[in-house]
């Protein structure tokens, strides 16, 4: 053989391995964020003070920027007890938080070295607020997620550069994007060792297992260098998860609001909010139901995705009661049903039962969840395989089941019906085991 085909090939092969090797590294990185299912997202800020849209409020003109950290005076969190919010997260069956540390405005939640804009050094609350939040955590057994935003409209070396792919906006907003012939790369590069310092500060402090960054729309990869602060960010643990807001860098999808159709490919996440907004308005009750949120959440676990829910604590560290009240009628259809949900896979597609699914990693056992009242047997088509026992989840009682329409000389598999007396049904939403001998096959007659 030709020398240099067997060094290509040999190189070649090494890529392959190197590949494979990472492929598996980052599946092991990211089971417990697979498994996790339920997480707590956490705006809180200076701007539950007046109760407006944190940062976007001055963005937009609501409010001037001077206005708008007038808030600062009046930021207290009196009654800010991390170790409340942790076992309150744990009661309701989260198995992660994620709070802001910094969002658009700047305002820092911690005591940072690299500006003056902080709860620590600009507010009545005068106190590190990042720290004591994930030592609470970890003290539970949950694990730590810090929000940190890319941008940052108070510094003043951000709007110093466009996008890389484009020209000066129609309607520029100068809190973004210099004045015209204003740009300034050296400035830029200022801000990113600012950005990358500001990280290393919360890295030291608190040392996140879950980065979830926002604000990238503004500039490029290439700008950002995602890249390099990927490798940054592996480089002090390598074994952290970053979100998907880093222009393709990221470990996970971040789909916001609204639940997806299918679901994306690999891990994914939804953040939701309780009600409209991400922080505490106090003007805003358009608050969920439990029902509509628990549907939410068992369509997200059905399409392989977690929960990240988000709450907006008042100004003073304490939770609505219209936030309480949601998050354990929540909680207790979650930890009734825990086996359904913590640890499975993605579900089976609707056309086989019209409802979510999720299953057991050993795919041995099919989770169905209800979503209306069981008046009538419920139908679950295309099982190939042998049923072992149909299970009620939460009383884990053996539930009456047949199944019709199996012809012994043909491949096509019964329907299966079950039946759940409504004396047994969940006030939200039942959810029945379907044991298997051997892992799911389902039946297709797609050509």
């Amino acid at each position: 053989m030709n020398k240099k085909i067997l060094i290509f090939i040999i190189l070649s092969l090494n890529i392959l391995l190197a590949q494979q090797k990472e492929k598996i590294q980052n599946e092991d990185r990211l089971q417990w964020f697979k498994d996790a299912k339920f997480g707590i997202f956490i705006h809180y800020g200076i701007y539950a003070v007046n109760g407006i849209d944190e940062s976007w409020s001055f963005y937009h003109n609501k409010i001037s920027y001077e206005d708008y950290m007038k808030q600062l005076e009046g930021f207290t969190a009196k009654n800010y007890d991390p170790n409340k919010w942790a076992n309150f997260f744990k009661e309701v069956g989260a198995k992660y938080a994620v709070m802001t540390s910094k969002h658009h405005d700047g305002v820092a939640l911690w005591d940072t070295k690299l500006s003056d804009l902080s709860v620590v050094k600009k507010s009545p609350a005068k106190r590190d607020l990042l720290k004591p939040y994930a030592d609470a955590l970890r003290k539970v057994g949950l694990k730590v997620g810090v929000y940190f935003s890319h941008l940052d409209w108070s510094h003043p070396d951000y709007a110093t550069v466009y996008n890389g792919n484009d020209t000066l906006p129609k309607n520029p907003n100068y809190y973004d994007v210099p004045m015209p012939g204003k740009q300034s790369k050296e400035r830029w590069e200022n801000f990113i060792k600012f950005r990358n310092g500001q990280l290393e500060e919360v890295f030291k402090l608190v040392n996140p297992d879950l980065w979830w960054f926002d604000g990238d729309w503004t500039r490029t990869k290439e700008q950002w260098k995602m890249k390099e602060l990927r490798d940054l960010l592996l480089s002090w643990n390598p074994n952290v998860i970053l979100n998907s807001r880093m222009q393709g860098y990221g470990d996970y999808a971040t789909p916001e609001q609204g639940i997806p159709i299918y679901g994306p490919n690999g891990p994914w996440e939804l953040c939701l909010t309780i009600n409209n907004s991400w922080g505490y308005q106090h003007k805003d009750t358009n608050h969920k139901s439990v029902s509509y949120l628990i549907r939410i959440f068992a369509d997200c676990i059905s399409l392989g995705g977690n929960l990240l829910l988000d709450i907006g604590p008042m100004e003073d560290g304490s939770i609505s009661p219209e936030q309480t009240e949601r998050l354990k009628g929540l909680g207790r259809w979650i930890n009734k049903h825990a086996e359904a949900i913590y640890g499975t896979e993605r579900g089976i597609p609707f056309e086989y039962f019209l409802g979510p699914t999720t299953l057991s990693k050993d795919k041995k056992t099919l989770y169905c969840f209800v979503i209306n009242q069981p008046k009538h047997e419920i139908i679950v088509k295309g099982i190939k395989n042998k049923i072992k026992n149909i299970r009620l989840i939460g009383t884990n009682e053996n539930l009456n089941y047949k199944i019709v329409g199996k012809l012994y000389w043909s491949e096509v598999p019964g329907v299966l019906q079950v039946f759940i007396p409504q004396e047994k049904a969940d006030e939200n939403i039942t959810v029945f085991a379907i044991d298997l001998d051997s892992p799911l096959e389902l039946y297709s007659d797609k050509k």
